[in-house]
C-alpha cells in the first residue's frame, strides 16, 4: 500500500492557480490537474458524501448541507454523525482490500460515529450559562489533548464567521502533520476551509486583493502540507467539491411562499420562527439551491408555478424528473429549486427585519433553518464593528447574557455562491494529482473520487 494525503481545498478552481498559488501549481505542472464533475447539490456536506462513498445524493441520501427531518419536523443543518450517509465508506472498502489499513479523517465532515480509525473535527462546548467555547471532537478521545497541548485550543471563531482567518486552516494542516506523523495512517484526509470564505465576500475574481491575499494564504498551507506528506513517503491529491459563482441577486424564496399563505410563523419574545409543522410550504435554502417541502398536495402545482415565476430561479424540479439530478430521495423536498449563475436563495421568512428572531444578526449555523453566508460578514451598520464587539466581549466576561449581534440582515452584500453546476470547467471544481497516471480521462466526476484514491493507495502500476 502507497500512503496518501487527500486534501481538500475549499472553492479552488483552475483559474485560481497562477502566480499567488505557486505551490499548487507546481503540484499540477509536475502531475496531472482535470476539471471535477461535481453533483448537485454541489455543496461541502452532499460532495464529500459522494467522496466518501462513490455514489450520487439519491444513494447516499445526503441532499443537502442541511434538509428537513420529516419525523422530527425540524430542519437541521451540519449534522455531524457518519450514520447519516448510506453506502460503503472508503475506509470501508479499503480495510476490506487489507486490514493493515488505516485511516485518519480530519475535519471531513460526518466524521462523528463514524468507522475510521482516527478522526478530528469542530465541536464547541456549549455551558448552561450560554457561553460557547473553542474545542473539537476527537477519536481517539485522546488524541484532543495531544492536539490541544501541540498546537493550543481549535480556533472555532476563526473557523466559521466575520473573524474568520488562515488560522483555522494552519491549525487543521498543523494537526495533521502531526497525525501523519505520529499515527502514520495509510489514507489521511484533511480540509482546508480558508479560500472559501473570501470567495463569498468578494466574488471568485483572482483579481480582487482580498481574493489574492486568501489564494496567497491557502497555498502556503497546503504547500507546506504537501511538503510533509512527500517527506513521509505519501502520495498527495488535491480536490475542491465546487466552484464559486459571482452573484448579485438573493432570492427570498420564503417571503414569496408567505406571501402566498402556505408558509406559517410563530411569534417567539417578539421575533418570528418558521413553523414547519403547520406551514403548507416553505424552503429549505442551502447556496444555490432549495428543498422546497409541501404538506399539502392540493397546492403542489401552484406552489411549483409560483417559484419558476420568481426572477433568480432557473428550474424547478418535481417528483417526475427529481432524478435527472440524483436527488430522487425521501429526504429532498417535494420540489428542488435550482438558481441561475447570479442567483442565491436567502432564508429569509420574515417581511419586516424588526421581526426577525434574535439569531438572525449573530453566528447561528444550528438555529436558523436555512444557509447564511452573511454570518462572514459585519453589519456595515455598525459604525465601529470592532469596539462593539469589543464591548459585548466584554460584557460577556462580566457575566452578563449578551448577543453578538453583528451580522447584516442585507443579503445583496453576498458576491459568492455555489450549489448549481458552473457553466464553465475553468470556473468549477478541480482534482490535482501528483502522479498523472492516476487520471484516466479529462475529467472526473465526483463520484469516481472514492475509486481514484483506492487507485493510488493499492494500484503500485497507478
Amino acid at each position: 500500500m502507497k500512503p496518501l494525503l487527500a486534501m481538500i481545498v475549499v472553492g479552488l478552481s483552475p483559474r485560481h492557480l497562477g502566480v499567488h498559488t505557486p505551490h499548487l501549481s507546481a503540484l499540477a505542472r509536475g502531475g496531472a490537474m482535470v476539471p471535477l464533475r461535481t453533483v448537485t447539490p454541489a455543496v461541502t456536506c452532499s460532495v464529500q458524501a459522494s467522496f466518501m462513498t462513490g455514489l450520487k445524493p439519491r444513494e447516499h441520501g445526503i441532499v443537502g448541507n442541511g434538509w428537513l427531518f420529516r419525523d422530527q419536523m425540524e430542519i437541521m443543518f451540519w449534522r455531524q454523525s457518519n450514520r447519516l450517509v448510506g453506502g460503503e465508506k472508503i475506509w470501508e472498502t479499503a480495510r476490506s482490500r487489507d486490514k493493515a489499513f488505516t485511516c485518519a479523517n480530519m475535519f471531513w465532515w460526518y466524521n462523528m460515529a463514524a468507522s475510521h480509525d482516527i478522526g478530528a473535527t469542530p465541536r464547541p462546548i456549549y455551558k448552561a450559562d450560554g457561553r460557547k467555547l473553542p474545542d473539537c471532537y476527537t477519536v481517539p478521545a485522546g488524541l484532543r489533548d495531544r492536539l490541544t497541548d501541540r498546537l493550543g485550543p481549535f480556533p472555532l471563531f476563526q473557523f466559521w464567521g466575520p473573524a474568520t482567518t488562515i488560522a483555522s486552516s494552519r491549525w487543521i494542516a498543523e494537526s495533521t502533520k502531526l497525525v501523519m506523523r505520529e499515527d502514520n495512517p495509510t489514507l489521511t484526509l484533511t480540509y482546508l476551509p480558508h479560500l472559501d470564505y473570501d470567495l463569498q465576500r468578494f466574488g471568485p475574481d483572482a483579481a480582487h486583493p482580498a481574493v489574492q491575499k486568501s489564494l496567497a494564504e491557502i497555498d502556503a498551507v497546503a504547500g507546506d502540507l504537501i511538503e510533509a506528506a512527500r517527506a513521509s513517503g505519501r502520495s498527495v491529491v488535491v480536490l475542491s467539491e465546487y466552484g464559486i459563482t459571482r452573484v448579485d441577486r438573493p432570492v427570498h424564496i420564503n417571503r414569496a411562499l408567505r406571501e402566498a399563505g402556505w408558509l406559517a410563523v410563530r411569534e417567539e419574545d417578539g421575533g418570528e420562527l418558521l413553523d414547519p409543522t403547520v406551514s403548507r410550504a416553505f424552503a429549505v435554502a442551502d447556496h444555490q439551491i432549495a428543498h422546497v417541502y409541501v404538506a399539502d398536495p392540493g397546492v403542489l402545482p401552484n406552489v411549483q408555478a409560483l417559484l419558476e415565476a420568481l426572477p433568480g430561479v432557473e428550474r424547478v424540479y418535481n417528483a417526475t424528473d427529481k432524478a435527472e439530478i440524483a436527488l430522487d430521495h425521501p429526504r429532498s423536498g417535494e420540489l428542488v429549486a435550482i438558481a441561475d449563475a447570479r442567483s442565491w436563495f436567502t432564508y429569509y421568512y420574515w417581511s419586516n427585519d424588526r421581526h426577525a428572531p434574535d439569531f438572525a444578526r449573530t453566528v447561528e449555523i444550528h438555529r436558523k433553518p436555512g444557509y447564511d453566508p452573511a454570518e462572514l460578514l459585519l453589519d456595515p451598520a455598525i459604525s465601529a464593528p470592532k469596539l462593539a464587539i469589543a464591548k459585548r466581549l466584554a460584557l460577556r466576561k462580566l457575566g452578563f447574557r449578551t448577543l453578538m449581534d453583528v451580522i447584516p440582515l442585507d443579503a445583496s452584500l453576498v458576491r459568492g455562491s455555489h450549489g448549481r453546476i458552473n457553466e464553465r470547467s475553468e470556473d468549477g471544481p478541480v482534482v490535482i494529482v501528483d502522479r498523472p497516471q492516476l487520471l484516466k480521462g479529462n475529467t472526473l466526476a465526483a463520484t469516481q473520487v472514492k475509486s481514484l484514491l483506492l487507485d493510488a493507495i493499492f494500484n503500485a502500476q497507478a
